[in-house]
C-alpha cells in the first residue's frame, strides 16, 4: 500500500512534503526556493496534497512545561465488552475529553492506549477518579508516568 501511495507522488511532491514536515511555517516562496519549482506551482501543488490528504495539519508544537502540562501519562484502557456498540462509545467519550492527546486501539493487554498530558500528579489522579475510570464501558485503567521523553513525535521516514 505504501508503495503504491508514494508511486503517485513525483520527486518534487516529495520534496515539499519533506519541507512542510521539517519546518511548516515556510512561506510559499520559501518553499518553492527549497525545492525549486516557481511560486505558482508549488502552491498548486501543496494545495493539491492538502486536498488529497497528504498533509494532514500544519501546525505549532507548544512546549508543554510552558503551558503548564509538564505530565505526560500513558494509560492502557481495558473495556468490559468487545462489541463496536462498546468500542464506539468509549471513543465518542474520549474524544470530549481535551487532556487525551492520543487514543489507538490496540492489539495485545489493553483494548486501548491513551496519551494524556496533564500539571502533575494530583493533576492526573483527579482526572482518573472523576472521569478516566468513568469513561463507558472501562473495567480496567493501568496507568504509566512517563519519566523521560526520549523520542517524541519524530518525522516520518518516506
Amino acid at each position: 500500500m505504501k508503495d503504491s501511495l508514494l508511486n503517485e507522488l513525483d520527486r518534487t511532491d516529495m520534496k515539499i512534503l519533506r519541507a512542510l514536515q521539517a519546518e511548516g511555517r515556510l512561506t510559499n516562496a520559501d518553499l518553492a526556493a527549497r525545492v525549486n519549482v516557481s511560486p505558482a506551482t508549488c502552491h498548486r501543488r501543496t494545495e493539491r496534497l492538502m486536498q488529497q490528504g497528504y498533509v494532514m495539519d500544519v501546525r505549532a508544537c507548544i512546549a508543554p512545561e510552558a503551558v503548564g502540562l509538564g505530565a505526560l501519562v500513558m494509560v492502557g484502557v481495558v473495556l468490559d465488552r468487545s462489541t463496536p456498540e462498546s468500542f464506539a462509545s468509549f471513543e465518542e467519550a474520549v474524544h470530549a475529553m481535551q487532556e487525551v492527546l492520543d487514543c489507538n486501539l490496540v492489539a495485545g493487554d489493553f483494548d486501548y492506549l491513551l496519551k494524556i498530558r496533564v500539571c502533575d500528579m494530583a493533576d492526573f489522579n483527579k482526572l482518573h477518579g472523576e472521569r478516566l475510570i468513568a469513561l463507558p464501558g472501562v473495567r480496567q485503567t493501568r496507568t504509566f508516568f512517563v519519566m523521560k521523553s526520549v523520542k517524541d513525535n519524530a518525522p516520518l521516514r518516506f
